[in-house]
């Protein structure tokens, strides 16, 4: 089923009422119904989580929602009446109310269930990979199995990243050094971190024991499915992205998450 986003209301707005982007008032008639039920039908698969986040803006938008919901009723024994404006004091009709309210809403944000990130002092780097999460979540529900498996490869890879930054140079160069030595390492990382592939990062954070072994495992798992993307692998490998990479991606995204809340 098709995400509805705040942006994708307001441009079906623009559509249906052209007068909202007019800097001259409007009004609502009964012969635009139609239009009516098509913006009320789109605001309720509005995701909550893309729905106004302020009490001030909410009220806005629950007033202009219930306000043309009214207007609906209204027609069908007053067909001649006209909506000019939105109680509450707002100075617009509802339309332009909804229209300006979902302007300022986002069209991307975790969902409540998504894993929070409370290790991560950074707030919009967090939100960033929650967001990431989120997505990678509703791929995964869509049947979109490789931009599941994808992201979430990614959010392991920024997760393991950002946790290795964390560590002192003497500490990290000890960690290669064993490593390699042991095997888990081909060979040495090339330059600073930003420049590794997923595979430094997670035999490096594992012999720091930022990640237990059992979550190296699955990273591990989740680095091949993600590699998967690339069509000469695949065919190579008679294989590609399906419901159980896209899983065992995520579950790779869990089990560091774990490790790093524990």
């Amino acid at each position: 089923m098709l995400r509805v986003i705040p942006s994708h209301i307001v441009s079906v707005i623009e559509q249906l009422f052209p007068d909202v982007l007019s800097p001259s008032e409007f009004f609502l008639a009964s012969s635009n119904e139609e239009a009516v039920l098509t913006l009320l039908a789109l605001i309720d698969q509005l995701p909550d989580e893309l729905l106004p986040s302020t009490l001030s803006e909410y009220t806005a938008f629950a007033t202009g929602v219930a306000t043309l919901r009214t207007a609906l009723r209204r027609w069908v024994s007053y067909p001649m009446d006209v909506v000019e404006t939105t109680p509450g004091g707002y100075r617009m009709n509802p339309v332009q109310l909804l229209c300006e309210t979902l302007q300022r809403c986002p069209d991307a944000a975790p969902t409540p269930a998504t894993v929070e990130l409370v290790f991560i002092p950074d707030p919009a780097f967090r939100e960033e990979l929650r967001i990431d999460i989120s997505t990678a979540y509703q791929a995964l529900a869509n049947g979109e199995w490789k931009p599941a498996t994808v992201l979430a490869g990614s959010v392991v890879e920024a997760l393991l990243l950002w946790a290795l930054q964390q560590e002192n140079a003497t500490d990290l160069q000890q960690a290669i050094t064993t490593a390699v030595s042991k095997g888990t390492l081909a060979q040495q990382p090339p330059g600073p971190l930003e420049r590794w592939d997923l595979q430094h990062y997670i035999a490096v954070a594992e012999q720091l024991q930022l990640i237990n072994a059992d979550t190296a495992t699955q990273a591990r798992l989740a680095k091949d499915f993600r590699n998967l993307i690339h069509p000469g692998r695949a065919q190579r490998l008679a294989r590609a992205c399906t419901r159980g990479t896209a899983l065992g991606a995520l579950a790779a995204v869990e089990m560091v998450v774990t490790c790093f809340t524990t």
